[in-house]
């Protein structure tokens, strides 16, 4: 199990038992970038901001950059928070809208503003991140079910 920063263990109850979420940022390749747990009841959009700011992108030389070229996420990154944060940060949004956002955008009629720019192509690569989890899922789960020596390559 993980331990959370301010010493509470990562569980969340649920009608299922207990519950972790995974909060995972990561780069075109696949490569996990940021990982944080958190119990499994809040949602993901909080977790935005956190992820964003724990980001270190290594360069081959100087310090890491803290500012992706494009971010791409699901539907529940789709707040305006953080539309606003990666706006004031300049990096460019790829996160699809739910249908009650656009819904209530057209309800307001022309005082519902432009909606935001979405780049199909680029939201295609946006499943990297899916492919991912469930080796970051095993890697996590397995030392905690089996031992830590069960991943060990010398006691295979």
């Amino acid at each position: 199990m993980r331990d959370e920063p301010d010493g509470s263990e990562a569980l969340g109850r649920s009608r299922g038992g207990l519950t972790t979420k995974i909060h995972l940022l990561a780069d075109q390749h696949r490569r996990p970038l940021v990982l944080a747990t958190t119990p499994g009841q809040p949602g993901d959009s909080p977790m935005f901001e956190p992820l964003m700011g724990a980001l270190r992108l290594p360069r081959s030389t100087g310090r890491p950059r803290t500012r992706p070229d494009r971010v791409l996420g699901d539907k529940a990154y789709s707040s305006r928070a953080n539309r606003d944060h990666l706006r004031k940060r300049k990096i460019k949004a790829t996160i699809a809208q739910p249908r009650d956002q656009r819904e209530h955008r057209r309800r307001k009629g022309s005082a519902g503003g432009r909606p935001p720019a979405f780049d199909q192509t680029a939201y295609r690569h946006r499943n990297t991140v899916e492919c991912l989890v469930p080796g970051v899922m095993e890697a996590l789960v397995c030392p905690a079910f089996f031992g830590v020596g069960f991943l060990d390559p010398g006691t295979t």
